[in-house]
């Protein structure tokens, strides 16, 4: 039997270390952090599904024993392994005989995983190393792999990103069933408009620096895309080179960032508790350190009609160098909204009111490469 609808609001995070659970109630001012689970292992990515309470899903990926996928019915109390595409069922997995050594065909790391649409309780989608993308309609038991991505024309043009050849970013359009996209590094972002079956390339306008053509069309070093709540023709985009704006399902970008002292990042984030913008993270080049210029935590609300971008933390007071992953900032949907960032030094910083104030989780974290959050509705 699943659990009653929770009251409270719990924080997802995966880290080097293993998956934590931060829970608090609606005035978030005291936390409780359980965890590790799947302790030892590199999560990459833990998210609740909103279709059933209580689920989620965490992405593993151990050195020694392969990437897992394990998930909690219970809103991370008990955790219970499910099926890895290619790997053999939970429990029958023997360790290599040498230490990280697997097959060369098999998926190497397990990067995203998003539950499917309302209609479609048990389907789920799943991102991977290397550019994989796969589906289940059974709640992880058993998985496809995606052919349109697998043998897509442009494919031999596609090459790894600094943390490898990941499919990373999975959206899916909530007006339009039969489309989606995927974000891949470095290979860019894709639609489909027929349920996956074919796929197109959506990087018009974004410039690359490190290829020989500097607007190809595909071999773009995508970080992250967030669609906006409000107009799912809208969308934000991360790029390697930069802060992009799209408002025609991506058959345009439009660079938006250079106003910024530097564009550069790995997060954005959109909420329907913030609609018609998004929040992005910029650090400095990655020539340099990769970390928030002037040392010091620091977010900035891009307003889409404004086209302008506005700093959300007033004198901020987290001094220091915060670097953070594709995956390390969520927000809430209650009114006001809560955002929270995940550092890769470890740090949970957060705000209840939209950024009227911001505090810190009072609890040091291993490097955190995602940040998730279950609320009540607003």
């Amino acid at each position: 039997m699943a659990p009653a609808r929770s009251s409270r609001v719990r924080l997802y995070l995966g880290t080097e270390k293993g998956t934590y659970v931060a829970t608090t109630d609606l005035q978030r001012s005291k936390w409780k952090v359980t965890g590790p689970f799947q302790p030892g292992s590199a999560v990459f990515h833990v998210v609740p599904d909103p279709r059933t309470p209580g689920d989620v899903y965490a992405l593993a990926n151990s050195g020694f024993w392969g990437p897992g996928i394990f998930r909690s019915r219970d809103y991370g109390v008990k955790w219970s392994e499910v099926a890895t595409p290619g790997f053999p069922p939970p429990g029958q997995r023997k360790a290599p005989k040498e230490f990280g050594k697997f097959p060369p065909e098999a998926i190497r790391a397990l990067w995203h995983l998003e539950p499917g649409r309302a209609d479609e309780p048990k389907t789920l989608f799943l991102g991977a190393d290397p550019h994989r993308l796969y589906r289940s309609d059974d709640s992880g038991a058993s998985w496809e792999e995606n052919q349109g991505i697998a043998q897509h024309p442009t494919r031999p043009k596609w090459a790894p990103g600094g943390g490898g050849p990941c499919l990373h970013t999975i959206l899916l359009d909530p007006e339009r069933p039969s489309r989606m996209y995927v974000g891949l590094s470095a290979a860019g972002t894709f639609r489909t408009d027929d349920s996956g079956k074919t796929w197109k390339p959506m990087n018009r306008g974004v410039a690359v620096n490190f290829l020989p053509e500097t607007r190809p069309e595909v071999g773009q070093c995508v970080h992250h895309v967030a669609l906006d709540p409000s107009d799912s023709t809208v969308a934000y985009r991360q790029d390697h080179n930069g802060i992009y704006l799209s408002e025609d399902s991506m058959e345009h970008w439009t660079r938006v960032g250079k106003p910024l002292s530097t564009d550069f990042g790995f997060v954005v984030a959109t909420s329907p508790s913030l609609p018609g913008g998004a929040i992005f993270a910029p650090l400095s080049p990655p020539e340099v350190t990769r970390t928030m210029p002037g040392q010091r935590f620091q977010l900035y609300w891009f307003d889409r009609k404004k086209r302008n971008f506005r700093p959300m933390v007033r004198s901020s007071p987290f001094l220091g160098e915060f670097g953070n992953h594709r995956e390390g900032l969520a927000i809430d949907r209650l009114d006001p909204a809560g955002i929270y960032y995940g550092s890769t030094g470890g740090q949970v910083i957060y705000t209840p009111d939209a950024g009227r104030s911001w505090s810190a989780v009072p609890f040091q974290f291993p490097k955190i490469h995602s940040v998730s959050v279950s609320a009540p509705a607003g």
